[in-house]
């Protein structure tokens, strides 16, 4: 663990906030998954979400009192504007976006569903980019020096009367694939924990713009289906895709859409419809 005992609880474990009631008995949910690029525009983003109700919202790259972003927690004034509960996994410390108090940025899963529980899967395999170094000014933002690790988070929720597993994923960006595939991996071998049948949700930024394809025929191996089914769609301003929404299990998941009017990102969200079996 490369954090600071400022944040080493937060690291450690999920933080859950209970907004509202949840909602329980439904049989198909919309889901949406969306990289909001910190929530440096949380205005937009949060006017484009409320527009786009969903049932389940996997986001990625979400600020938590970063300078950046105005310093706000923007994980919970999400989920008070769209009156949801959350769970938020911290990805990284960020070193130069901090004013007296340590700057975070992680994964908000934010549903309508009753939360049975959540924890992280910190990858084993990283990159050592984003390490600091004695030689680097990690106060200056544009070094973008950080402590931690990409992770997975892992909610688990109650969905028409099952277990549903909810994987809100940030794969590794600076590498040709290798590091991603081996994250994916990881993932993989955390799923034999649950039962075969055991409905799953893995969505994220996957960041594959390299060879897209073949993290498609890997999870499809494992009884993934993607949400867009055989299409690869572009969910970047410049790269290819990047963004997924899979599931596998006694559920089926259908309708994938990539938004391209939305603003707010340099990601464009990913929709679909979610039925149970």
């Amino acid at each position: 663990m490369s954090a600071s005992s400022a944040v080493a609880r937060e690291f450690n474990a999920p933080r859950e906030l209970k907004i509202v009631p949840p909602v329980d008995g439904l049989r198909s949910i919309r889901l949406v998954s969306w990289n909001i690029d910190r929530g440096s525009r949380l205005d937009t983003v949060s006017s484009e979400l409320e527009r786009n109700p969903t049932d389940l919202y996997m986001l990625q790259e979400v600020d938590w009192n970063a300078n950046r972003s105005g310093n706000i927690d923007v994980a919970a004034e999400l989920a008070k504007r769209l009156q949801l509960n959350l769970a938020y996994g911290v990805e990284f410390e960020e070193l130069g976006q901090e004013r007296g108090q340590p700057a975070l940025i992680g994964q908000a899963t934010l549903t309508r569903l009753p939360i049975l529980s959540s924890r992280i899967l910190r990858f084993q395999t990283q990159s050592g980019w984003w390490k600091p170094h004695d030689w680097m000014p990690s106060s200056m933002s544009l070094m973008q020096r950080r402590m931690g690790n990409r992770i997975a988070l892992v909610t688990e929720v109650e969905f028409a009367g099952h277990l549903l597993v909810i994987y809100n994923t940030h794969l590794e960006s600076r590498s040709f694939g290798k590091i991603q595939s081996r994250q994916l991996e990881e993932i993989l071998a955390d799923l034999q924990r649950y039962p075969l049948d055991t409905p799953i949700i893995l969505g994220g930024d996957l960041n594959t713009k390299y060879f897209p394809s073949k993290y498609v025929r890997r999870l499809k191996s494992q009884g993934f289906e993607s949400a867009t089914g055989e299409r690869i769609e572009r969910t970047h301003t410049i790269a290819m895709a990047l963004d997924w929404i899979f599931a596998k299990g006694s559920v089926k998941v259908e309708s994938g859409i990539v938004r391209r009017d939305f603003k707010g990102s340099d990601h464009y969200p990913i929709f679909a419809e979610l039925r149970s079996q």
